[in-house]
């Protein structure tokens, strides 16, 4: 095609670009925000936020990107392994999970280097400009209009295109552009979970040996209150520094009281208490509440403009306590690749993009959903026989404390490389009861 247009230029915007640069002679990333060198920009607070790479994500970066991880790690992240790698319930450590492996870096940090790799593509280029609306013409979309990215206001430069990108986030203006010209707006799952989370980074030396990531969860049926150790990650990132998080629901959020936070962190496990004891604070807690998961499903609309699809937080954006965002933003531009190398027809909808790429977010929002859905403040919509899968779940769970082979299946699920129906295997659930009934 000769030009493709990716609205917005965060992570998701960046994988979009990548995998269209396959395809188009000319794509043109609009992004309104003036992102710095480190990679922070003004308009994407929850930047400052710890943000986890599982495995999957991983590889798609690495797919995307090759070499991506030597030249992070060059820059100062880490990529842990093994026993670097630590993940606790209620306190207790897990079973190790075969082939587990992490890497420790910044959002800002990856997306910098993720940005000047796709600015060097000979036939990318960015417009630093806000996207105000769609051109339509016969049913299709056929370009983007455009205006200067302070105020948003006055006629700008319009673009042509054979194909639009949707990657504006959680709050995309895309679908009451649709409603203006007459197309109805994708249905919306939703499932209200007020969550508040807050990050705060510490100097960083040898006070914890070889350790990259320390992960503490509360165990089954927990409502996120401290009754055995308090929830939250450490990473080893960049620069030398502890990035810390936690979280909480409800009236339980974290607020931005550096001594409030500290406390917190001293009523979490062994390896975060001993950096708020021993590490010095770096600079103002951040925090940041999310409200609902929410995602649209295009699948279910009768009618929808061709050239266009949406990836990212504008197409599903889940409880980010799983750690799934830039995983799934990574996955809707591996389907949008997948869906190209079909040779579709882009005058048409999109529909076989929209397949693919839901199935990918069905597995994100049955695990996220599921599980907040124990929290006694979350209020459904409860799914068909959710009883009797939480009880399943539950005890998966506690079995995959003990077990080194039921934890690597387990980790293997919530690190999107594999299907929750993988947990459904009889042989599996069957290694699961022995363990739970020898303990």
């Amino acid at each position: 095609m000769k030009r493709a247009i990716v609205m917005g230029g965060s992570y998701g915007g960046l994988f979009a670009a990548r995998v269209m640069s396959d395809y188009a002679e000319d794509v043109v990333v609009v992004e309104p925000d003036v992102i710095a060198e480190d990679g922070f920009g003004r308009r994407t607070p929850q930047r400052h936020q710890l943000h986890a790479l599982l495995a999957m994500g991983h590889t798609q970066l690495e797919r995307w990107f090759p070499g991506i991880t030597e030249e992070l790690v060059k820059g100062g992240a880490l990529l842990g392994q093994g026993d670097e790698v630590q993940f606790y319930l209620d306190g207790r450590r897990k079973a190790p999970a075969v082939g587990a492996r992490m890497l420790g870096a910044t959002r800002p940090f990856l997306e910098s280097h993720l940005r000047r790799r796709v600015a060097a593509l000979e036939n990318v280029r960015f417009s630093q400009a806000q996207a105000t609306g769609l051109v339509f013409r016969e049913g299709r979309v056929v370009g983007v209009a455009t205006a200067a990215p302070e105020s948003g206001d006055g006629i700008g430069e319009t673009f042509d295109a054979e194909i639009v990108v949707d990657a504006m986030g959680r709050n995309s203006p895309l679908e009451d552009w649709l409603a203006r010209d007459g197309w109805d707006k994708a249905p919306v799952d939703s499932m209200r979970i007020d969550l508040g989370y807050a990050t705060a980074s510490f100097r960083r030396k040898d006070e914890l040996g070889s350790t990259v990531v320390a992960h503490s969860s509360p165990g089954p049926a927990s409502d996120y209150q401290p009754k055995v150790t308090e929830p939250g990650a450490l990473v080893a990132v960049e620069g030398d520094r502890w990035s810390v998080v936690l979280a909480g629901y409800a009236d339980y959020r974290p607020g931005p009281d550096p001594e409030e936070f500290l406390r917190r962190m001293r009523r979490c496990v062994d390896p975060i208490r001993t950096v708020a004891d021993v590490c010095e604070m770096i600079g103002d807690v951040k925090t940041y509440r999310f409200v609902e998961s929410r995602r649209r499903v295009h699948s279910r609309l009768n009618r929808f403009p061709g050239g266009l699809v949406v990836v990212g937080d504008a197409l599903a954006s889940v409880n980010p306590i799983y750690g799934q965002g830039l995983t799934l933003a990574a996955l809707a531009a591996n389907a949008l690749g997948a869906y190209l190398r079909t040779n579709p027809d882009l005058r048409d909808p999109a529909w076989d993009y929209f397949r693919l790429v839901e199935a990918v977010v069905d597995g994100a929002w049955q695990l996220s959903t599921a599980a907040d859905l124990a929290q006694p403040h979350v209020t459904g919509p409860y799914p068909r026989g959710y009883r009797v899968q939480k009880w399943v779940a539950d005890k998966l769970t506690k079995a995959s404390v003990l077990d080194s082979a039921v934890n690597t299946r387990y980790m293997g699920v919530v690190n999107m490389e594999l299907p929750p129906k993988a947990l459904t295997d009889l042989r599996f659930l069957a290694r699961a009861a022995r363990v739970l009934l020898s303990s």
